[in-house]
């Protein structure tokens, strides 16, 4: 049974791959590489040591791939890419744990740190999510709509929106930080206005949900993609062995 389903994720994914020319084993190493991402953040409720471990390595390894000659820069390549640099987040939450743990170190604001640190790794997953979608989507449209949608395949578009996603991330992080400092009551206060206290609050308690909301939505998306996906790739092969 899970040998049928890796099977399924890996011709899923050669859609989305397609536009990169590389040697076979690269060809692979990314499928493996999306397909262990896809599981991470769209399948695994939460990320736990073994998968997180995998990932921080598996993105090491593709960003090492991602800079050879032999890889050319397509819009999946750039997508793929800053998949990679997403994980750059957990890493500084992971380390600055290990210093912190190792040399018991004192943190003149615990509250902040802990907050930061957490506000880090829902960062890096909210972006991976939605690069990931980004490929799915990509993938459908090669599928279905290859000449059609060429002209929004550009190495352009996918740095765009790869731009987009990590600034709107980053201002979620921002918000999430300052409503977790207020509720800790560690900032001292009125920095600013109430009203501006009392916006700040709101607005992340109605993000926490929308985020809640969204991750529920894009995992409906991305199964509709593949599925769509895999059964036209199922249906091709059917016609061509009769």
């Amino acid at each position: 049974m899970e040998k049928a389903i890796s099977g399924c994720f890996f011709q899923q994914m050669y859609s989305s791959l397609t536009s990169i020319s590389m040697e076979r084993d690269h060809m692979k190493d990314l499928r493996r590489y999306l397909v262990l991402k896809y599981i991470q953040y769209l399948v695994l409720s939460s990320s736990n040591a073994a998968s997180t471990l995998l990932g921080l390595l598996g993105s090491l390894y593709v960003t090492i791939i991602l800079q050879s000659a032999k890889v050319s820069s397509k819009s999946t390549a750039v997508l793929i890419a800053s998949l990679a640099k997403a994980d750059i987040l957990v890493s500084v939450s992971v380390a600055a744990e290990m210093v912190a743990w190792t040399f018991d170190v004192a943190i003149s604001s615990p509250a902040f740190a802990s907050a930061l640190l957490q506000n880090l790794l829902t960062a890096n997953a909210h972006i991976s999510a939605l690069l990931l979608s980004c490929v799915a989507l990509e993938a459908y449209l090669i599928t279905f709509f290859p000449t059609e949608s060429r002209h929004l395949r550009t190495v352009k578009n996918a740095r765009r929106t790869s731009r987009i996603i990590w600034l709107l991330v980053a201002a979620e992080c921002i918000l999430f930080q300052m409503d977790d400092l207020l509720k800790a009551g560690s900032t001292p206060a009125p920095i600013c206005s109430p009203l501006v206290f009392y916006f700040s609050i709101r607005a992340a308690a109605l993000l926490r949900s929308l985020s809640y909301f969204l991750g529920i939505l894009l995992r409906i998306v991305n199964v509709y993609f593949y599925y769509k996906i895999f059964f036209s790739m199922s249906n091709r092969s059917t016609l061509k062995t009769k």
